[in-house]
């Protein structure tokens, strides 16, 4: 753990803010911030308690804790607006879930003589603790985006739209040489980047049953795997 390391992540994911916009904040030098950061000093008791109300967090996660996230398979935290679209969706609950909501989903597309099929996941909350603390069960859904929902004539795939959303997003590079790191830690870390982000940012997420609240997308651009991750936020 690193209280410098821990500032810089915060600073940053403060929409971006420069140590001279953190030190004016504090009333000290710009270089007393990068002397903060590079742990070559530390800030008194006051400041450490100005630094936590500022960013939204308690005196143990900044100074004790590592909430320093930042790696460099994920992109830069980005606005984007995602048009209106159709899709088809399924649900699965088992000990590993995604992989046949998606085969499942991928099912839906070949018979909709889909060859390259645009799908979007999420996780299924609505599972009892006694599935997920004594069967080990998760749930997670899979959608088949589709541009024509006249092409679904199967009366057992319901077609929804969603309208136009803004969400926050980040995209995770897999490559080797980008990180040591697994899917099972970079993908939840992207998550924590993207909360932390809206939380020191007042994004609030948006809550709205017509709406995906958060999903992920899955591609291959020239041979290296991507990961999308999108939280859905107020207008």
């Amino acid at each position: 753990m690193s209280f410098g390391q821990n500032l810089q992540f915060l600073r940053k994911m403060g929409n971006g803010m420069t140590q001279e916009e953190l030190a004016e904040k504090l009333g000290v030098s710009r270089q007393t911030i990068s002397k903060y950061e590079l742990d070559m000093a530390y800030p008194e008791l006051e400041k450490v308690i100005e630094l936590c109300n500022l960013f939204s967090c308690t005196m143990d996660q900044l100074v004790r804790e590592d909430i320093n996230i930042c790696d460099e398979a994920y992109s830069d935290i980005r606005e984007e607006v995602v048009e209106g679209f159709y899709y088809v969706k399924y649900a699965v609950i088992s000990a590993e879930p995604e992989e046949d909501a998606i085969n499942h989903v991928r099912g839906f597309a070949e018979n909709l003589g889909i060859n390259e099929p645009d799908i979007i996941g999420w996780d299924f909350p609505v599972l009892s603790q006694e599935q997920i603390n004594v069967y080990n069960l998760h749930g997670y859904e899979a959608a088949l985006i589709i541009d024509n929902k006249d092409k679904v004539t199967d009366e057992n795939m319901n077609v929804i739209f969603q309208e136009q959303q803004k969400y926050m997003a980040i995209t995770i590079d897999f490559s080797a040489n980008k990180s040591s790191k697994g899917p099972f830690i970079l993908i939840p870390n992207a998550y924590k980047m993207l909360m932390t982000h809206m939380k020191l940012n007042g994004i609030k997420m948006k809550c709205d049953k017509k709406v995906i609240g958060c999903f992920e997308r899955e591609y291959v651009v020239n041979g290296t795997a991507f990961m999308d991750i999108f939280i859905a936020v107020e207008n």
